[in-house]
């Protein structure tokens, strides 16, 4: 039987596993949007690569992989929060540096980040992605840190198990606060004007109820290697067993039940097949389950190969930055060398007038990703030796 996290003393030093799974979901990230931008799948021509109609099964995995990116970056996000705590910072000054943080993450969200994307200053169209909702979930948390800590993890994990019971809510029926809906939950296009659109990729619930059980989480690492991992192991089998038990019976936690498919192994990419947009609980226990494990399996000490995703991993907002206008950019490149061309990469909304034959297979796709991971680190090692030697609280933004 584990010890209980109240059992142990708070262990100070930082966790190179934790940075690791936070590099590892960042590099994953960075495969689903080199696909983005090169791939006949990309968004750019609006082919869904977990449609089983018309995927295969290289395709659909490369998708499927990265969904553990965003539930596990913003997990870690609160418990990153928790471990700051426990390394001096009064609650006070946590609450001011996540609202603070929070904050700047959406405006990061709406202009830096906007014109990465679209490589245009037109605002009429924003779409609000994952940094959104990770600022917004921290400034959430910034309240939520003055509760006990299992306040806030129970807080969470309710969100999280209840949030598919109102998916029937629809935003078109609530009149006036129907924008407020579609922020919160239900996601989609807002126009407050005739000429501006607001396209909400990542409604608020769950994602700050994940965030608040990361920070819950926490405290699991503050026990010493042995019970943590014991811990983690049970945790997270728990959890996808939780996942095989809901998604076989078929009728909670997701809005697409799976089916029998033309093959037993599409039939079961239909029963691993579960919904982001918001996340439903199945595909948060799908994501969160495997992620608790691998921090269990990558809690040892870090050899030469796991270190590069270490230092991804301690300075992930950095990495994420620098990655969009990479990729865009080189998409830019191989457009005008092949079509002389590449209008398309620099409208706002996205234009899809795109050639017939744009797109990339997935080995160059691949290819693409590797030499955009490999561009990446030395600026990355760089930052990350900047933050360690300096104190300053400034670098705790980028």
């Amino acid at each position: 039987m584990p010890d209980t996290p109240d059992e142990r003393p708070a262990a100070r030093a930082r966790l190179d596993s934790v940075d690791l799974l936070r590099g590892l979901v960042m590099v994953i990230m960075a495969l689903d949007h080199v696909r983005d931008y090169f791939h006949r799948s990309g968004f750019y021509l609006q082919f869904d690569p977990t449609d089983l109609s018309r995927t295969d099964t290289a395709l659909f995995v490369t998708r499927w992989v990265t969904h553990f990116c965003a539930p596990v970056f913003i997990f870690l996000a609160g418990t990153g929060a928790f471990l700051s705590a426990s390394r001096g910072k009064s609650k006070s000054e946590l609450s001011k540096f996540l609202f603070t943080r929070g904050l700047w993450l959406v405006l990061l969200e709406l202009t830096v980040l906007h014109a990465a994307w679209s490589f245009n200053f037109d605002l009429r169209v924003e779409m609000v992605q994952v940094i959104w909702a990770l600022g917004w979930s921290m400034v959430a948390l910034s309240g939520l840190i003055y509760l006990p800590v299992w306040a806030v993890a129970v807080f969470g994990v309710v969100m999280i198990a209840v949030h598919n019971l109102f998916d029937g809510i629809q935003a078109q029926n609530l009149g006036a606060f129907g924008w407020l809906w579609k922020v919160f939950h239900e996601g989609g296009l807002m126009q407050p004007t005739p000429w501006s659109g607001i396209f909400v990729a990542y409604p608020l619930i769950p994602w700050i109820g994940v965030m608040a059980a990361g920070y819950g989480f926490g405290r699991l690492l503050l026990l010493d290697r042995g019970a943590r991992r014991r811990w983690l192991f049970a945790l997270g089998g728990s959890l996808i067993l939780m996942f095989v038990i809901l998604r076989a019976v078929n009728r909670y936690g997701d809005p697409t039940p799976w089916s029998a498919q033309k093959s037993g192994l599409f039939t079961f990419f239909s029963f691993i097949n579960t919904y982001k947009y918001p996340p439903s609980l199945l595909f948060l226990l799908m994501t969160l389950g495997p992620a608790t494990l691998a921090l269990a399996l990558l809690d040892r000490r870090a050899g030469r190969f796991t270190r590069p995703l270490i230092v991804f991993g301690r300075v992930p907002l950095f990495f994420y930055v620098l990655h969009i206008p990479l990729i865009h950019g080189l998409a830019v490149l191989f457009a005008r060398a092949r079509y002389g061309q590449a209008h398309w990469l620099f409208q706002n909304p996205p234009d899809f007038a795109v050639p017939k034959d744009y797109g990339y297979s997935l080995p160059v796709v691949y290819l693409i990703w590797i030499a955009v991971v490999l561009i990446l680190y030395p600026a990355c090692r760089w930052y990350a030796g900047i933050k360690k030697r300096r104190r300053d609280g400034r670098l705790s933004y980028l």
